[in-house]
């Protein structure tokens, strides 16, 4: 199994089913991949799913995530605090903390993590992780 951490900037432009990314979210449903989160992150991804659709598109995509059995709860123990961006860094930590195999991002503010030999987390766009999971 392919264990990630999705930036809210992959899950909001994957959510829509009119979405040329939807693909994502799919393979998500399928169990083709498993989603690695923390509590943090599940705020940030509530805080802008409601900002882009609404607040009872955010209650669904979250309780499917707390029920999904492919949806990994982290507790993050070391803060790296790698990237300039505070709000960023809570998916470095949780890809850390959960050994994932990848953070899927189309933020550049990641790619100072390809630069790192430790702790090494690799950073995939949309269409690489789209190539690895055979879209």
């Amino acid at each position: 199994m392919i264990y990630v951490v999705l930036d809210t900037n992959i899950i909001i432009a994957s959510l829509s089913s009119h979405s040329k990314y939807h693909w994502v979210m799919q393979k998500l449903i399928n169990q083709e991949y498993s989603i690695c989160v923390t509590n943090d992150i599940l705020l940030e991804y509530e805080e802008k799913i409601i900002e882009k659709y609404s607040l009872n598109t955010a209650r669904n995509f979250l309780s499917f995530l707390k029920e999904a059995p492919n949806c990994k709860l982290i507790n993050v123990f070391y803060n790296w605090n790698l990237i300039l961006d505070p709000d960023d860094n809570k998916f470095t930590d949780c890809a850390f903390s959960a050994s994932a195999n990848y953070i899927v991002t189309e933020d550049r503010h990641f790619n100072v993590l390809k630069t790192l030999d430790f702790p090494k987390i690799e950073v995939l766009g949309i269409a690489e992780f789209g190539s690895i999971i055979n879209l």
